[in-house]
């Protein structure tokens, strides 16, 4: 319990001070000092993601910075491909996932570097 309350701390800083949070943080910590395997640690991210985007949009919100006409161009068609994501991920092997996450973190990681 104290492992994830620290992920939940670290998941939550990182989120409110870069914008990330998510997969990028919570998913790596839940299978490295958990027992989670890589759908439940994806899943528990997701419903993580919901209670820290709430908390981080009203502090935002109260101080005027969501721009809620953006956030809801971006925001509906992202909740259409979490669905769409979910379902392929369902089809997808364990052993693929873990690949296609760490190349996410690696291109990633790479074009934050050189830009």
């Amino acid at each position: 319990m104290l492992r994830l309350a620290v992920i939940g701390i670290v998941a939550g800083f990182f989120s409110a001070l870069l914008g990330v949070g998510g997969g990028l943080i919570i998913v790596p910590l839940l299978l490295l000092l958990t027992q989670f395997t890589e759908r439940p640690a994806m899943a528990t991210s997701l419903g993580a993601i919901g209670i820290t985007a709430l908390a981080g949009t009203i502090r935002y919100g109260l101080q005027g910075d969501v721009e809620w006409g953006y956030a809801a161009l971006i925001g509906l068609p992202a909740a259409v491909g979490a669905v769409a994501g979910t379902a392929l991920q369902q089809r997808v092997r364990t052993r693929s996932l873990s690949l296609a996450f760490a190349a996410l973190l690696l291109v990633v990681g790479v074009l934050l570097l050189t830009t």
